[in-house]
């Protein structure tokens, strides 16, 4: 079985597809000729031609709305914004347009589109190419919300969101593209050909759009988490050496919320890991949906760990970034209480 980081899993599940359904067309901003930034659409314009894999303007806001056009068409686009920082010209469209498609035609059009987008920190890229705006689009009825951890899961939760025949929202943690982080900057990159979610199989596969994964099992703590915190929370625990048990989420809507239900009542207690800033962000959500359901189970009350309420500082990025310190304060926490 290949082995691969995440871009290649990502640039694989666009040529399975690709070569699946000929309605499926590729565009964004220097992602044909180029293969964008980070080359995730690397070689798809020379193997599927110009008109199906092709740069678009520097216009979020354009890129979104063409992309309506065209699966309102009949066709599957699959965009990419080249930064999640830079969506936002285009989220009056995501918000008015591609979620509300097929309830405001009762369900006679649907809206087949994917909007891939590189999210979240680790990289030095400071305010402007650091920031995770998930629960922006978690909080829009109609739209599904996917972030993988592993390159295994980012080709089979592609695939499964180009197969959906509603549109997606796909963040791609730029921080683990090349290899698993676990929150030490200082300590060696790891690529992912030594850790065994990097064995990809060939072809056509799907991850479920929905359906958590449970990655380590444990008694004495739950940790929900997504994205790159996967890692941070898989390192933190094997440091500290509670026995907890850590749920990648995978997708945040639809919410597997069977799997975070039954291991919360097992273990009693609940740790929420993320990026993005505290107010608002989506382990309010998480910590409110835990609260309702496994309040007599609880033990201890719930911590979150996640970023600060400011703009991402670029010479403290190592102290805004959720990493060991704070998941060792949480852990002693949450197992004091």
């Amino acid at each position: 079985m290949a082995t691969m980081n995440m871009i290649q899993a990502l640039n694989d599940a666009h040529k399975v597809m690709m070569a699946r359904d000929e309605d499926i067309v590729v565009f964004g901003e220097d992602i044909g000729y180029f293969g964008g930034v980070f080359r995730v659409t690397e070689g798809l314009q020379k193997q599927f031609g110009k008109t199906r894999a092709f740069d678009a303007p520097i216009s979020e806001g354009g890129i979104v709305s063409t992309a309506v056009g065209m699966a309102a068409y009949g066709l599957k686009p699959v965009i990419e914004i080249q930064f999640a920082d830079y969506i936002y010209p285009g989220y009056d469209q995501i918000v008015s347009e591609v979620a509300k498609m097929r309830y405001r035609t009762a369900g006679e059009w649907t809206m087949p589109m994917v909007i891939r987008t590189p999210y979240g920190g680790g990289i030095f890229g400071g305010q402007t190419h650091s920031q995770s705006p998930e629960s922006l689009f978690t909080h829009i009825a109609g739209l599904k919300v996917v972030v993988p951890s592993t390159p295994y899961d980012a080709k089979g939760l592609l695939i499964a969101a180009i197969d959906d025949p509603d549109p997606v929202i796909f963040f791609e943690p730029k921080r683990i593209y090349n290899g698993p982080f676990d929150g030490h900057h200082d300590r060696p990159v790891k690529p992912w050909s030594k850790h065994p979610a990097s064995e990809v199989p060939e072809g056509h596969y799907i991850v479920p759009l929905g359906k958590a994964a449970i990655v380590r099992e444990g008694n004495d703590l739950t940790i929900l988490t997504y994205g790159t915190m996967v890692h941070v929370a898989l390192a933190s625990v094997g440091e500290q050496g509670v026995d907890a048990e850590v749920i990648d989420l995978r997708t945040l809507v639809p919410l597997d919320l069977d799997t975070i239900e039954q291991s919360v009542k097992k273990t009693g207690r609940c740790v929420v890991v993320h990026e993005a800033p505290r107010t608002s962000g989506f382990g309010g959500e998480l910590v409110a949906q835990v609260q309702e359901r496994c309040f007599y189970h609880l033990e201890a009350p719930i911590e979150r760990v996640t970023g600060w309420d400011t703009p991402y500082p670029h010479s403290y990025e190592w102290s805004y970034f959720p990493g060991p310190k704070r998941m060792k304060k949480a852990l002693e926490k949450v197992m004091a209480d």
